[in-house]
């Protein structure tokens, strides 16, 4: 009864998502290549995606990327133009801060004061880089933690980060955050992603499944099944009355670009079918993507778990 103990029990889709490719690949994510340069390449261009829609609409190549997928983190790369890993560790630690990127390192890139390597993304950053600069431990860790919890720094610590020569745009910064990631939570992020990412080039079909088996209630099966055309005309309609669309309907917006994407790439879905879907997920089924049965508008997870369970005990003769 002296001891309170929390648990952040917090739902992700990600390690659903690589066991799924685990299963169907048989390669174990924890084996990719992190510094693999075509996977890389995704990050800033759609080139290694080999499109074959000669007027797609498109530049990014990580939609459907976990962490890196929305159009807020996008911009982002549009902005830093990553090279390597770790400036995706940086992108991540922007991306997940308050105050951290917005208002803030966007704008000293921007501007050309700082390089994004320069910017301050994760808490390590300050300690690290105040170190650098020759301020005892003590007070460079003191000042990482004022910063990441949002706090104001005091004249006694900027005259301190002065006098070793700490530039008057990082002091600034670092008054400007409200929030920071620790640099090993936005690597596991970014490494988690990066696997993702890897399937994306090298097992399309496979990386679209595992999507689309996570966001299933978003899946409008009407429109995806009728093409890239259709989902093109639902998007720009979505687009059009944003401001009076439903939310389902903002929601529905991301897997239709993936799906839109899917297409482009060659690649086709395959409706669901008795003897060949699973109840609840996705897969690979004669080189097109099948749909799941729960992927039917109307049929929930239970029902079609059961009408999975109920064909493999015996299969139907009879519409009834």
């Amino acid at each position: 009864d002296e001891n309170l103990l929390k648990l952040d029990i917090l739902g992700h889709d990600i390690p659903q998502m690589l066991r799924h490719l685990r299963d169907m690949t048989n390669i174990d994510p924890l084996n990719i290549d992190l510094t693999d340069r075509k996977v890389l390449s995704i990050f800033n261009g759609i080139e290694a995606l080999d499109i074959k829609e000669p007027d797609y609409r498109f530049v990014h190549g990580t939609y459907a990327i976990p962490e890196f997928g929305a159009s807020f983190v996008r911009q982002m790369l549009d902005d830093t133009k990553p090279g390597k890993f770790a400036d995706l560790v940086r992108i991540s630690g922007f991306s997940h801060g308050t105050d951290v990127w917005l208002n803030n390192a966007q704008e000293y890139i921007r501007a050309g004061v700082a390089t994004m390597r320069e910017a301050i993304s994760t808490r390590d950053d300050i300690m690290n880089y105040l170190i650098l600069k020759g301020l005892d431990n003590s007070k460079a860790f003191k000042i990482m933690e004022i910063v990441r919890k949002g706090k104001v720094l005091s004249d006694e610590q900027i005259e301190n980060m002065k006098s070793h020569d700490v530039p008057d745009w990082y002091i600034d910064s670092c008054n400007k955050i409200k929030y920071m990631f620790p640099r090993a939570h936005a690597a596991a992020y970014t490494m988690m992603s990066f696997r993702m990412a890897w399937y994306k080039v090298y097992y399309p079909q496979e990386f679209y499944a595992s999507y689309f088996t996570t966001k299933v209630a978003d899946f409008d099966a009407d429109t995806i099944l009728k093409g890239s055309k259709a989902i093109i005309d639902r998007m720009d309609d979505i687009n059009n009355r944003w401001q009076n669309a439903s939310p389902k309907e903002k929601d529905q917006i991301t897997v239709l670009e993936v799906a839109y994407e899917m297409y482009s790439r060659g690649y086709e879905f395959a409706p669901p079918r008795l003897g060949k879907s699973h109840a609840n997920r996705f897969w690979v089924d004669d080189k097109k993507v099948r749909l799941s049965f729960n992927a039917i508008e109307g049929v929930g997870e239970s029902a079609a778990r059961t009408f999975a369970e109920a064909y493999e005990e015996k299969p139907f003769t009879t519409i009834e």
